[in-house]
């Protein structure tokens, strides 16, 4: 072999040792030379090289790779979070294709209401808009997604649209890939602290992970942690709405049912809808749907307790003395109860259209018991009058998946809470869970009767004999609107 096709020979052997391109050295020679047979003691062999008569020019430099800015990289180092970052070829290959589309769409999704998420989202499809009509969104969900994903993705997927909202489902993937709770929770706090940083004032709302199965990867002991943790992740934090999507679709036994979630992962056009009704009151609340009045009228013979516009004739009123104690029993007792704050003083929102700590609200045509920050937090919010006559008093109800409120009749509490999931008349068939029921309630001589959608909740209720309305805020955002009363003869 001659002298320079050994150089070339070990060139190449070199090039294999250190990871260099064979396509990368082969271009640096004369393509009619790559493979030139030469004979050796009467054998034939086939050397790599160049003739000495004619050298071949020296190597351009390689062109410089230009990294792909919507791929998977390579490898974790120097990446944000923790836990899983799939990088199966499918997964590559729908995380490019999807994210490249997107970058063409900026301009025309600047604003939006921003789905955020995985396979769950991203199967919402062209339903997403029909589902919020009026709605302005954005579907950023990609199949097989994680937190870190999610975090690694923020900024161009996310953040660069300036988003009025963003509703984020994320997590289920990374308990599949076998990631702890705290793991995943992690990731979470750092996706709503890039989040809040973009925008201190974008409202964000976190829905719980979805039950699963076990046969998924995704026991409910692994579900209800990472929800718990999702909870203290962003209690107190007053931009979170934390909406209770677990129990919403839960089976007796914490998994998904199939009924809803034919895979037990994903959920069929039901499950869809489900969701939808669970979003909507608090789109609603956050003022991006049913903006408009309420065109409602009392009937005849009725009078409003409540405009519509504003808390006129409303206010708190001192706490008593029986609710401290019980407050502070139950606070020593149980390290998750509720916040409760005292009201030592009177005072009235004539004119204000929510209270200075924001927990109620009057937006078209509802009054809102708002979600607390603190999860559950018991306020009270009372009519400035009060009604000693026998009465027939109407309103409607929507609540969000687990909400627990209540109206004071007098000063007893009759529970109004979302009843298919928080009790106590959980057997109602005409109960319409995240949509308006009826709630009306006839008092004689000190005892109420009271329906919901003409179902008996109470038949003897007793009541003293005169004192205000009321309703309680506790966990999860209650509406209420077309508040109106009777007065009856004896």
């Amino acid at each position: 072999m001659a002298a320079e096709d050994v150089t070339r020979t070990l060139s190449l052997r070199q090039a294999r040792e250190s990871g260099t391109c064979f396509s990368s050295m082969l271009r640096g020679m004369q393509p009619a030379t790559w493979l030139r047979p030469r004979r050796a003691g009467g054998a034939v062999l086939l050397v790599l090289g160049a003739m000495v008569a004619s050298p071949a020019p020296a190597s351009p430099a390689a062109p410089t790779q230009v990294p792909d800015r919507f791929a998977i990289p390579a490898t974790d180092d120097g990446l944000p979070g923790a836990g899983p970052l799939r990088r199966y070829p499918w997964f590559q290959d729908l995380w490019r294709e999807r994210r490249s589309e997107w970058a063409q769409r900026v301009d025309q999704d600047r604003n939006a209401v921003v789905f955020l998420g995985d396979s769950i989202t991203q199967g919402w499809g062209g339903g997403l808009g029909a589902a919020f009509p009026g709605v302005k969104v954005a579907n950023r969900g990609i199949s097989g997604d994680t937190t870190r994903g999610v975090l690694l993705r923020l900024q161009e997927d996310v953040l660069a649209l300036d988003p009025a909202a963003v509703v984020l489902l994320i997590g289920t993937n990374d308990l599949e890939e076998g990631a702890a709770p705290e793991v995943v929770a992690g990731n979470l706090r750092l996706i709503v602290a890039g989040l809040e940083r973009h925008d201190p004032r974008m409202p964000i709302v976190l829905c719980q992970v979805f039950p699963s199965s076990a046969t998924k990867n995704r026991p409910a002991d692994l579900v209800k942690a990472t929800n718990a943790l999702y909870r203290a992740a962003v209690k107190n934090d007053p931009r979170v709405t934390y909406l209770e999507t677990w129990p919403l679709f839960a089976g007796p036994d914490g998994d998904a049912l199939a009924a809803e979630f034919p895979d037990l992962l994903h959920p069929n056009e039901a499950g869809y809808a489900k969701w939808a009704a669970a979003l909507r009151p608090v789109l609603a609340t956050l003022g991006f749907s049913e903006t408009g009045p309420d065109p409602f009228r009392p009937e005849e013979g009725f009078e409003s307790l409540f405009n519509g516009r504003d808390l006129t004739g409303w206010g708190y009123r001192p706490t008593s003395e029986e609710d401290k104690a019980s407050a502070l029993r139950w606070q020593a007792s149980d390290p998750d109860a509720a916040a409760w704050p005292f009201v030592t003083e009177p005072v009235a929102f004539d004119g204000l259209t929510v209270t200075p700590d924001g927990r109620f609200a009057a937006v078209n045509g509802r009054l809102v018991v708002t979600t607390p920050p603190e999860y559950r937090k018991i306020q009270q919010l009372w009519t400035t009058r009060e009604f000693p006559r026998d009465f027939v008093l109407k309103l409607e109800f929507r609540a969000t998946p687990n909400a627990d409120s209540g109206i004071y009749l007098r000063g007893p509490q009759l529970q109004c809470r979302d009843y298919r999931i928080a009790g106590p008349y959980q057997r109602l068939e005409r109960y319409k869970p995240q949509d308006w029921n009826e709630i009306v309630v006839t008092v004689r001589d000190g005892v109420a009767r009271c329906t919901c959608n003409g179902e008996l909740l109470e038949a003897d209720f007793k009541l003293p004999g005169s004192g205000p309305i009321g309703l309680e805020g506790d966990r999860g955002q209650m509406e209420y609107r077309r508040i109106r009363i009777q007065a009856l003869s004896r």
